[in-house]
């Protein structure tokens, strides 16, 4: 097991299989909400489900529409399960708490290059510190 210590987190502990890329992360712009992929076609992860999926990103990107984005996203169920950035600006901390999402970042390293696409994670924001837990990687 590998563990990454962050600088901040929020929500519950959750366990999942990762998605990751270096992209940033932008529920306005980079997702289709409604079919529950990423729909920007320039994006790393355009096509792939992020539905109970923990996003293992770059950076927050978007503004005040993040936020109702979020609990939309969360109210309807067609929600990751957790997100994961390198750097988070604090519309996207308010949003994830309005939407009771588990939020975790500022890593010491980069987050998107030490985790592996489709390893399995656990995401502990109750942890001091914070911390990613790589469980398993993939095949």
């Amino acid at each position: 097991m590998t563990v990454f210590a962050a600088a901040a987190g929020m929500g519950e502990r959750v366990r999942g299989r990762a998605l990751v890329a270096s992209d940033g992360f932008s529920a306005r712009y980079d997702l289709d909400r409604i079919a529950g992929v990423f729909s920007r076609p320039d994006h790393a992860l355009a096509g792939q489900s992020y539905v109970g999926r923990i996003l293992v990103l770059d950076a927050a990107k978007g503004g005040v529409a993040t936020a109702w984005m979020l609990h939309e996203m969360a109210a309807r169920k067609i929600a990751p399960a957790a997100l994961v950035l390198n750097r988070v600006n604090p519309i996207m901390v308010q949003g994830a708490a309005l939407a009771g999402f588990t939020l975790i970042s500022g890593f010491a390293v980069d987050i998107t290059r030490a985790v592996a696409n489709g390893a399995l994670v656990e995401v502990d924001p109750g942890a001091d510190p914070p911390v990613l837990r790589v469980l398993e990687n993939p095949a």
